[in-house]
């Protein structure tokens, strides 16, 4: 399975970004899907996720900014990023489990994108 994220950029403070993955290969081996961050000097964190059953999660500092949406037909998955912080300047990865449920752990995860970098100004 590849992973292929996109779009990142530089946004101020207060805006939206949209960041999108498109999965490729073996995807039937796809269950849970998420996004995950991480910012200079810290651990990566899981950002959002979506169970095989289609069930959403947030991390507390994201919630009601972002949405996270899968399409399994395309085998694609997006993380829309409104009322953006400069904390949430970070590389962002998607990321897939073979999991099914709620995959919190970020080593469950065995397929990664490549980072794709958010910098949000002040």
């Amino acid at each position: 399975v590849q992973l292929q994220a996109s779009g990142g950029g530089l946004v101020q403070a207060g805006g939206s970004l949209r960041l999108s993955c498109v999965a490729s290969g073996s995807t039937f081996s796809i269950n849970a899907i998420g996004w995950h961050r991480q910012a200079p000097g810290k651990q990566r964190e899981l950002v959002a996720l979506i169970s095989s059953g289609g069930s959403k999660k947030y991390t507390d500092s994201v919630k009601g900014r972002f949405t996270i949406s899968r399409d399994n037909a395309k085998n694609t998955w997006n993380l829309q990023m409104n009322s953006l912080k400069p904390e949430d300047t970070a590389v962002y990865y998607c990321a897939a489990s073979r999991y099914t449920g709620w995959v919190e752990r970020v080593y469950d995860y065995v397929y990664w994108g490549q980072g794709t970098q958010v910098t949000v100004s002040s």
